[in-house]
């Protein structure tokens, strides 16, 4: 079985302009970090030409399907029947996305299949990570 799930979305960028442009951003989930997704927007949709990728909690953007979640540089909620908005704020500025509700479920459920929700403290081998973190210390 597959350690990593993978799902490309269609992201709207809102901007200034009346027309939303659409860029491609890769949805990423991997059993090693089990509380973590990132999104990764491609070279092209940055300021900075250069790939870019934020890590955020899953039960994070699980939460921001239902209502508004996120205090810190990354931020989730519903916008309209269908789709969700994703704000990443840095110092150089916010970037806000849409994307489709139904994407970020269907994500959402293969990492479920992987490793369920509530659960990941079961991918974590903490006797091995306290030695690595000690092992420099003795």
């Amino acid at each position: 079985m597959s350690t990593v799930i993978e799902q490309t979305v269609e992201a709207r960028l809102v901007a200034a302009a009346p027309r939303m442009p659409s860029i491609p951003a890769t949805l990423h989930y991997d059993r090693s970090d089990p509380f973590a997704v990132r999104m990764t927007f491609p070279a092209p949709a940055t300021l900075e030409g250069v790939e870019v990728c934020w890590t955020f909690a899953r039960d994070l953007l699980a939460a921001g399907l239902r209502e508004p979640e996120g205090h810190g540089d990354v931020r989730v909620r519903p916008y309209g029947y269908d789709r969700t908005v994703l704000e990443f704020h840095a110092p150089e500025g916010t970037a806000v996305v849409h994307v489709l509700s139904g994407e970020i479920r269907r994500f959402l459920r293969a990492t479920g299949e992987l490793v369920p929700m509530g659960l990941e403290y079961r991918q974590l081998d903490l006797d091995h990570d306290l030695a690595e973190l000690m092992r420099d210390v003795l």
